[in-house]
């Protein structure tokens, strides 16, 4: 009904997943312009203006909110393996980048966890490339994921998964939350949120980090938004980025303030600092994480976990036709690679993401606009499962991705306020974008 709470929604999901340790996760939504959001526990359906001029009926999409820093240290098995599953399609769609060595690892994770232990007579040669891992996956690395699964005899699935969390754990983009922001002179720039805080990507490269507890402001008014941090000084500094549009504003401003109060450090630990975090907020507007924090999910005494006797339903893997190694077939290509081969010829199958993105349906629950691919991954797969089929040949987060200005705008790292003043393109330079493009 849609005067049902959202956290009555949320309870139906959690008990039918079996879930205890309930904070890290949500459910979100897509509105018709392919903004998504986080059902909000405390207002009705109805509230959520966004997803009731979308239905009905009502797509709601079931995800990790808030990443654990530490995915192995989650107290039952059950939600460490909601957290493999979300891992696992973060890598595959590309929002997880990763080289190929520990694509190798987390591959024969997965393989291990699916299949057991690596047996001669069933699994035959080419048996890994019925799974995908990567986009854009090549037959080298399924080459390696086999060596590797060789070498991980009696690992239970339980014990593989656990293994595949903590080698993608220390992946730079690993739980971040990608907003694409502008910088001065139109520069762009991507705000991440993160466990330990707010990371700025510019130009592929991380130009700033300012620690959850660094943080003592997160403001927005109508397009521009400020996070004001604490140097080591004691003296705050505010940087201001532009958003595409106000409701793109608000969202990264309310995602950021659910970030902090979820991660921060307890008020005990930081005297000066809670006296500076009373300054959060924006004028207008109330919002307020209302679930326990990531600090009170660890210490709660009122569960005991893990609870006793649980078993966990483990679901498969969609699994695709083996890679042949016959020449000459009508679906094969023929390429030379420029690696560490350099002028060895090899027989591949097409690019089996583009067979994955053909069976992509947009009420696929892992893709959403605040978590996709990272924005320098050209040859990833475009973000936007929600998409329309007539607009699925283009990525709702990443919209102006040919407005990219590598020269202007002030660097994190200067220490200086990033600003950005409003000013309309010339003619001049759309002719140089044109013949840069």
């Amino acid at each position: 009904q849609k005067s049902t709470k959202g956290s009555v929604v949320l309870g139906y999901v959690f008990r039918h997943l079996n879930l205890v340790e309930i904070d890290y996760f949500g459910l979100r939504y897509c509105d018709r312009s392919h903004q998504t959001y986080w059902l909000d526990p405390a207002k009705t359906l109805a509230e959520h203006k966004e997803l009731i001029n979308t239905g009905p009926p009502y797509t709601l999409y079931f995800g990790i909110k808030f990443y654990a820093e530490d995915p192995c240290k989650l107290k039952e098995e059950i939600t460490r393996y909601q957290f493999f599953l979300q891992v696992k399609q973060d890598v595959l769609q590309g929002r997880l980048p990763c080289p190929i060595n520990t694509a190798a690892q987390l591959g024969a994770y997965i393989i291990q966890s699916e299949l057991g232990d690596y047996d001669p007579y069933k699994h035959t040669a080419g048996y890994v490339s019925e799974y995908r891992f990567v986009p854009d996956q090549k037959e080298e690395l399924e080459d390696a994921i086999e060596r590797i699964h060789k070498t991980l005899m009696g690992q239970v699935p339980a014990e593989a998964e656990v293994n595949y969390l903590g080698v993608a754990k220390s992946l730079e983009m690993y739980g971040v939350d990608l907003h694409p922001v502008y910088g001065e002179n139109k520069s762009e720039y991507f705000l991440g949120l993160t466990p330990v805080g707010v990371v700025v990507y510019k130009n592929k490269k991380q130009v700033g980090k300012y620690f959850w507890p660094r943080i003592t402001k997160v403001h927005f008014k109508e397009t521009q938004f400020e996070l004001r941090v604490l140097g080591k000084d004691c003296n705050e500094t505010s940087f201001f980025f532009e958003a595409r549009n106000k409701v793109t504003c608000k969202h990264l401003w309310k995602c950021c303030v659910e970030h902090h109060t979820f991660f921060r450090v307890p008020e005990s630990e930081s005297n000066s600092l809670s006296r500076k975090v009373s300054k959060f907020g924006s004028i207008g507007y109330k919002h307020r994480y209302s679930g326990k924090t990531s600090l009170r999910m660890t210490r709660d005494p009122s569960v005991q976990l893990p609870r006793p006797d649980q078993s966990i339903e483990r679901s498969r893997s969609k699994t695709y036709p083996k890679r042949t190694q016959q020449t000459g077939s009508k679906n094969m290509s023929q390429i030379t690679t420029n690696g560490e081969n350099e002028g060895t010829t090899k027989i591949i199958a097409p690019s089996p993401v583009k067979s994955f993105k053909k069976m992509k349906n947009e009420n696929s629950p892992e893709t959403q606009r605040s978590k996709t691919n990272a924005p320098w991954e050209e040859n990833g797969p475009q973000s936007g499962l929600y998409n329309s089929a007539s607009d699925r040949n283009k990525s709702p987060k990443f919209p102006y991705s040919r407005r990219r200005n590598p020269s202007g705008g002030s660097e994190n790292e200067s220490g200086q306020p990033v600003r950005r003043r409003k000013n309309q393109n010339s003619g001049e330079d759309s002719d140089l974008k044109q013949r840069r493009r």
